[in-house]
């Protein structure tokens, strides 16, 4: 049981640090840089990469209050991992992740549009899913009023 609690402690403090808008709009607009080491096919391009996003999340310091838009998005991100509800956003959330994926295929076949494209694609519906996250952290964050 302990272990629960502690996956839970490391959770919540990665969820703080990374809802800083600094954390969360800097991995967000390096999004493309995915693309790198698959088209070079770089291991040692892919590691740097790997290394900024698993750094990012916890760079930066937790928010010091709560109005940012992209503060709300990856709280209520946390949230809904937590509840798993089969809402809108999972829809949202596979076809980002789809459009990612024909990104990186579009990049390993190194075709130029297919890769931006579906990079392009998976940014934008990033932010649709973001939407529906902060909204979510609206309706069920326990300390709202």
């Amino acid at each position: 049981m302990k272990s629960g609690r502690a996956f839970t402690r490391v959770r919540r403090t990665v969820f703080a640090r990374h809802s800083n808008p600094w954390s969360a709009w800097s991995r967000w607009a390096t999004t493309p840089l995915l693309l790198v080491p698959v088209w070079n096919r770089s291991w040692s391009q892919a590691a740097a990469v790997g290394v900024w996003f698993a750094v990012n999340p916890v760079l930066f310091p937790e928010p010091a209050g709560r109005p940012a838009w992209a503060t709300k998005a990856i709280l209520g991100e946390e949230l809904w991992l937590a509840d798993h509800p089969g809402d809108a956003a999972l829809a949202v959330d596979a076809a980002a992740t789809g459009a990612g994926l024909v990104g990186l295929l579009g990049a390993w076949h190194r075709r130029p549009v297919p890769a931006a494209v579906g990079s392009g694609v998976a940014m934008l519906l990033l932010l649709g899913y973001w939407e529906l996250m902060a909204r979510y952290y609206e309706m069920h964050w326990p300390g709202r009023k």
